[in-house]
């Protein structure tokens, strides 16, 4: 069979949840046994989000091959499972630079360029080059509809039916059904006018998805069914859930997998689903606690730190921990005198007292800087398990430059470049760099891993392992003999021996740190080594502070305890069930 497409549109609201529920779709059609890939079309001018201030569009969401996308493919990901690559986030500066670009070597063979074929034209071709090796794609486009800048990939999708025919195409609409407080009623009119909307660009939406934060009745939907033209069963209900990982379940209990497949006439095969459903019993089984406080600079959009999040519930389920986060500015732990041996940590101390763990993610910018220092110092010295991630590696190595090594006036150049002992400084091959978008070390690296650490057991023993990248600044060479005879272990390295990519102290519970960004190949059935051993130890120091016995690793966690219940109800102890 040809690929099928499928695309997602939202309406009323930007927000609605139509990653989600694209991923949702993804997952589901993968359970059954369909390949499945993804795409975004995000409608801003950027080539892609790398520039953008995380306070604009949250995190940077990096690929295997290097591409900055959207966040929404962190979703997609974690949902369906398969790696995407920089052909999966499309924005219309990257169109229209295309387009600009053949304009001016002239490949238009002097005509004049237009939005309708060349920019719908462009769109198109990005849609296909995905499309290899698939049996379906799911595109979903960014913003609303009636937004000024999304209407050439309207357009576009439009037309996308004449190139492949109409019934290889399901347009999925989502929009709000909002409850008035007042009239104590659901209103379907927002609905209604999305999809007038829409159907004045030329789509008609096969599938509708209504976002609402309680129940839709059947006369509802028939309402909502007559009024937009869609077939009863083709109005799904997307109600709020606790968790964003029942979303799947949800939408396969409204029949939305169902409805698709039968719309595109492929194989109406039964999905399975057992290990994502066991792993959503997992989030309800968990029956430890721990507190895990991220210190970072953007913390006032959680979206920033998106994957990371999603990395620590992954570590919790495995774990059968209810990870809780504590979030933490970096600007707010500031010592209020100098950074020397005297710096004061009474800050710290006021913050981060009672947390089970530190997490320190990755950022640019000075700002907030010696506060991430002083809250691993904190983490440093009593003893409560810390992972650093990117430029949490570097503030860690700064750290204990100044605390432990003896060199109080360490820094990175990047922050001071006047220090007398950069520990950290920008890699050779960045000196000449101008341009700022897609110049950084991006995408995945291999690093080897030293026999006998703690890293190293995390990842299962593995020698060598590969992870994602985004940053320029390294750990100075010139400093790593000093750093090592002080007690820090470079516990990864690359192949040729040039760059540090892990760290650890080994007279800690659990000090990690890695150059890299494990967080973006967590997956819910499958977290992350490092997030996975991070919330353990966390876990155990919750035990322990609370006078409770130490973690016994052998103990099963709760997903083992409710794959047992499902295998043999019989077979687990009461008062563990």
């Amino acid at each position: 069979m040809p690929p099928q497409f499928i695309f997602v549109t939202g309406g009323v609201a930007s927000a609605l949840g139509k990653g989600i529920t694209a991923a949702s779709l993804g997952r589901l059609l993968t359970a059954r046994g369909l390949r499945v890939t993804m795409q975004k079309l995000d409608p801003y001018l950027n080539v892609d989000p790398g520039t953008m201030n995380p306070f604009e569009h949250g995190e940077v969401f990096v690929t295997d091959d290097g591409g900055e996308t959207d966040l929404d493919l962190g979703h997609y990901e974690r949902f369906v499972d398969r790696s995407l690559h920089r052909g999966s986030s499309v924005s219309s500066g990257q169109i229209w630079l295309s387009v600009i670009t053949k304009e001016r070597r002239g490949d238009y063979l002097g005509k004049t360029v237009q939005v309708i074929p060349h920019i719908t034209d462009e769109i198109k071709s990005r849609i296909h080059a995905v499309s290899e090796d698939t049996d379906v794609v799911i595109v979903e486009v960014g913003g609303t509809v009636g937004d000024i800048e999304g209407l050439p990939f309207l357009e576009a999708i439009r037309q996308f039916r004449y190139d492949v025919g109409r019934e290889n195409i399901c347009y999925l609409h989502c929009a709000l059904v909002p409850y008035i407080a007042v009239s104590g009623e659901l209103k379907t009119k927002p609905a209604q006018h999305s999809v007038r909307e829409l159907r004045s660009v030329g789509l008609q939406p096969d599938v509708l998805v209504l976002r609402s934060d309680r129940e839709l009745d059947d006369g509802l939907k028939r309402k909502v069914s007559l009024q937009c033209d869609v077939e009863l069963d083709a109005v799904i209900a997307a109600v709020d859930s606790s968790s964003l990982y029942e979303v799947p379940l949800a939408l396969r209990a409204e029949g939305l997998d169902r409805v698709v497949v039968k719309h595109l006439g492929l194989p109406d095969v039964e999905p399975d689903l057992a290990a994502w459903e066991a792993m959503v019993a997992r989030v309800h089984a968990a029956r430890d606690t721990a507190t895990v406080a991220i210190v970072g600079k953007y913390v006032e959009l959680p979206d920033a730190y998106l994957s990371v999040v999603e990395a620590l519930r992954h570590g919790g389920i495995a774990n059968g921990v209810d990870v809780k986060l504590r979030w933490i500015a970096s600007d707010d732990l500031t010592p209020t005198d100098d950074i020397g041996e005297g710096a004061d940590l009474s800050r710290a101390e006021r913050q981060l007292a009672g947390v089970d763990g530190v997490l320190v993610p990755g950022g640019f910018g000075i700002r907030g800087v010696e506060g991430k220092i002083a809250a691993i110092r904190w983490a440093r010295e009593h003893q409560v398990p810390f992972l650093g991630l990117c430029l949490g590696l570097q503030s860690a190595v700064i750290e204990f430059a100044r605390h432990v090594a003896g060199l109080p006036d360490a820094h990175s150049a990047e922050f001071a470049p006047a220090t007398p002992h950069p520990v950290i400084d920008l890699m050779a091959d960045q000196r000449d760099v101008s341009d700022k978008g897609g110049t950084m070390r991006l995408g995945v690296y291999p690093a080897k891993l030293g026999e006998g650490t703690r890293t190293r057991a995390a990842y299962g023993d593995e020698p060598v392992v590969y992870e994602r990248h985004r940053h320029r600044y390294e750990v100075n060479n010139r400093y790593r003999a000093e750093l090592e005879a002080a007690g820090m272990v470079f516990s990864g390295l690359s192949p040729d021996d040039r760059l540090v990519e892990f760290i650890e102290l080994p007279d800690h519970p659990w000090f990690v740190a890695t150059q890299a960004h494990p967080e973006l190949k967590s997956r819910p059935t499958r977290p992350h080594p490092l997030f996975d051993g991070f919330v353990r130890a966390a876990r155990q120091h919750g035990r322990e502070a609370e006078g409770r016995l130490p973690v016994d690793l052998d103990e099963p966690t709760a997903g083992e305890l409710v794959d047992a219940l499902r295998a043999e109800p019989d077979a687990v102890p009461s008062e563990r069930q």
